[in-house]
Protein backbone atom coordinates (compact mmCIF):
# COMPACT_ATOMS: atom_id res chain seq x y z
CA UNK A 1 0.00 0.00 0.00
CA UNK A 2 1.91 3.31 -1.28
CA UNK A 3 1.36 6.20 1.27
CA UNK A 4 -0.30 9.08 0.52
CA UNK A 5 1.98 12.47 -0.58
CA UNK A 6 0.77 15.52 1.22
CA UNK A 7 2.34 18.83 0.39
CA UNK A 8 3.59 21.19 3.42
CA UNK A 9 2.38 24.38 1.62
CA UNK A 10 3.84 27.30 -0.26
CA UNK A 11 4.19 29.40 3.11
CA UNK A 12 7.02 26.74 4.35
CA UNK A 13 8.18 25.24 1.00
CA UNK A 14 12.06 25.52 0.16
CA UNK A 15 13.03 28.60 -1.26
CA UNK A 16 9.08 31.00 -1.31
CA UNK A 17 7.89 27.56 -3.22
CA UNK A 18 9.90 28.50 -6.09
CA UNK A 19 9.42 25.76 -8.39
CA UNK A 20 6.73 24.29 -10.35
CA UNK A 21 4.33 23.37 -7.46
CA UNK A 22 4.51 26.86 -6.48
CA UNK A 23 3.92 28.34 -9.72
CA UNK A 24 0.98 26.52 -9.96
CA UNK A 25 -0.52 27.93 -6.91
CA UNK A 26 0.88 31.18 -7.77
CA UNK A 27 -0.93 31.11 -11.64
CA UNK A 28 -4.05 29.56 -9.36
CA UNK A 29 -3.96 32.78 -7.80
CA UNK A 30 -3.66 34.81 -10.89
CA UNK A 31 -6.75 33.25 -12.55
CA UNK A 32 -8.77 33.46 -9.16
CA UNK A 33 -9.19 29.84 -9.07
CA UNK A 34 -7.25 30.42 -5.72
CA UNK A 35 -7.90 33.15 -2.99
CA UNK A 36 -4.28 34.45 -2.32
CA UNK A 37 -4.59 33.12 1.26
CA UNK A 38 -4.63 29.71 0.35
CA UNK A 39 -1.05 28.05 -0.30
CA UNK A 40 -2.07 24.20 -0.35
CA UNK A 41 -1.08 23.23 2.72
CA UNK A 42 -2.24 19.29 3.65
CA UNK A 43 -3.34 19.22 -0.48
CA UNK A 44 -2.39 15.36 -1.95
CA UNK A 45 -0.47 14.95 -5.09
CA UNK A 46 -3.88 14.24 -6.74
CA UNK A 47 -5.39 18.03 -5.50
CA UNK A 48 -2.43 19.61 -7.10
CA UNK A 49 -2.67 17.33 -10.36
CA UNK A 50 -6.70 19.15 -10.43
CA UNK A 51 -5.00 22.22 -9.64
CA UNK A 52 -2.67 21.92 -12.33
CA UNK A 53 -5.32 20.69 -15.40
CA UNK A 54 -7.44 23.94 -14.05
CA UNK A 55 -4.96 26.32 -14.26
CA UNK A 56 -3.76 25.07 -17.84
CA UNK A 57 -6.91 25.85 -18.94
CA UNK A 58 -7.26 28.91 -17.81
CA UNK A 59 -3.99 29.73 -19.81
CA UNK A 60 -5.05 28.50 -22.60
CA UNK A 61 -7.13 31.63 -23.96
CA UNK A 62 -3.70 33.12 -23.45
CA UNK A 63 -1.30 31.10 -25.37
CA UNK A 64 -0.02 29.84 -21.96
CA UNK A 65 1.86 33.90 -22.37
CA UNK A 66 1.91 36.50 -19.66
CA UNK A 67 2.02 39.23 -22.63
CA UNK A 68 -1.33 38.20 -23.79
CA UNK A 69 -3.50 38.43 -20.64
CA UNK A 70 -5.17 41.29 -20.22
CA UNK A 71 -4.34 44.15 -18.01
CA UNK A 72 -6.34 43.12 -14.95
CA UNK A 73 -4.19 39.48 -14.88
CA UNK A 74 -1.29 40.60 -16.46
CA UNK A 75 -0.53 43.31 -13.29
CA UNK A 76 -2.19 40.75 -10.95
CA UNK A 77 0.52 38.51 -12.47
CA UNK A 78 3.54 41.16 -12.05
CA UNK A 79 2.02 41.50 -8.62
CA UNK A 80 1.78 38.23 -7.52
CA UNK A 81 5.20 36.94 -9.06
CA UNK A 82 7.51 40.05 -7.66
CA UNK A 83 6.62 39.37 -4.31
CA UNK A 84 7.10 35.82 -4.93
CA UNK A 85 10.65 36.57 -6.09
CA UNK A 86 11.24 38.72 -3.46
CA UNK A 87 10.95 36.31 -0.83
CA UNK A 88 12.88 33.78 -2.48
CA UNK A 89 15.58 35.87 -2.92
CA UNK A 90 15.19 36.94 1.05
CA UNK A 91 15.47 33.14 1.64
CA UNK A 92 18.55 32.46 -0.41
CA UNK A 93 16.98 31.30 -3.89
CA UNK A 94 19.40 31.59 -6.82
CA UNK A 95 17.37 31.39 -10.07
CA UNK A 96 20.50 30.58 -11.50
CA UNK A 97 21.01 27.50 -10.11
CA UNK A 98 17.61 26.13 -11.45
CA UNK A 99 16.05 24.84 -8.00
CA UNK A 100 12.88 23.01 -8.10
CA UNK A 101 10.86 21.88 -4.94
CA UNK A 102 7.42 20.08 -4.31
Amino acid sequence: MSKTKIYTGLKVAPYAGMGPTGNIIRDAWVFGLLDESEDCTGWTTQGLESLYDKVSAAWEPYGHLVSNLPPVLRERHQRIYTQAIAAARSAGWDPDLNIENS
